[in-house]
């Protein structure tokens, strides 16, 4: 029986998605809690492990039960049965996880056929804020918001930003990992301004590598600063290299928003070839 979750965190005060001795992560807390709740020894399977300091508001991962946590979760052990007991797995784990937490479980539902919240997954969708000294600092915000003591062009970040998307390489935005590739489809970069004058990117792609979001960002932030040209940001990505002409950002100003996923009858399909290993177009 696998478990669709829909999760949120603000990951100030967590070291990252991934399980660690000693530390506090967002898999931790879940799993602690999936543990009071089903018993048993539970695993997640995550949509994108997100780095330590990073949040998210649409976060997926599932989790797969023995037939031990299925029927404790489903009343079979108990003399009536709870309506909805999928459904209720969100609220029961809110409770585990304490009031006030900063991990929450929004919603669980029963995952269809062939779902697979890392692999099923099409494309992943986050958010960064930069406050400049146009939108000012707002202590409230500091959180979730990286401060960068200057005026920047959004116009000219935009312009870089747009000039970034397609398939590519992106070696030169990306921390290296043995055995890992470096290509992605970038399906959306660009900048605004919200209401209260605060930059934000919003950025999209069928998955990121290590540290990726940040350097894109930082890489923008520096064109906007005039540091860079507009046209540097595809340059650089072309050279295939890592350069310290920018700055790779702060976590805290980094949100991952939204995981999208085909029709469910695509989901085996899709899980297969995001499994194997992504080659140059």
């Amino acid at each position: 029986m696998r478990i669709r979750l829909d999760i949120a965190y603000d990951g100030t005060l967590l070291r990252g998605w991934a399980r660690q001795p000693g530390l506090r992560t967002v898999q931790g807390e879940l799993e602690t809690a999936l543990q009071r709740v089903l018993g048993g020894d539970p695993r997640l399977v995550v949509a994108g492990r997100t780095d330590a300091g990073v949040h998210a508001t649409g976060q997926v991962a599932h989790l797969d039960l023995d037939e031990t946590q299925a029927a404790r979760l489903l009343g079979t052990t108990r003399r009536t049965a709870v309506a909805d007991p999928v459904g209720q797995l969100a609220r029961r784990l809110r409770g585990a996880l304490g009031g006030e937490s900063d991990v929450t479980v929004i919603r669980s539902s029963t995952a269809p056929a062939g779902f697979d919240a890392r692999f099923s997954a099409v494309w992943r969708r986050y958010e960064y804020r930069v406050a400049d000294e146009v939108a000012g600092y707002d202590p409230l915000q500091r959180h979730r918001t990286t401060t960068v003591p200057a005026v920047l062009d959004v116009e000219r970040m935009d312009a870089a930003a747009r000039s970034l998307t397609g398939l590519h390489d992106f070696a030169a935005y990306c921390k290296p990992r043995d055995e890992a590739t470096t290509i992605r489809t970038l399906l959306e970069f660009d900048w605004q301004r919200d209401r209260d004058r605060v930059l934000v990117a919003h950025i999209r792609a069928d998955a990121f590598c290590h540290s990726m979001v940040r350097a894109l960002v930082g890489a923008c932030v520096a064109v906007g600063q005039g540091r860079l040209e507009v046209e540097d940001a595809a340059r650089l990505r072309d050279e295939g290299q890592r350069t310290s002409a920018f700055k790779v950002l702060a976590a805290r100003g980094l949100t991952l928003t939204e995981v999208g996923y085909p029709a469910d009858e695509l989901l085996a399909s899709r899980a297969e070839q995001t499994r194997a290993r992504r080659t140059p177009a």
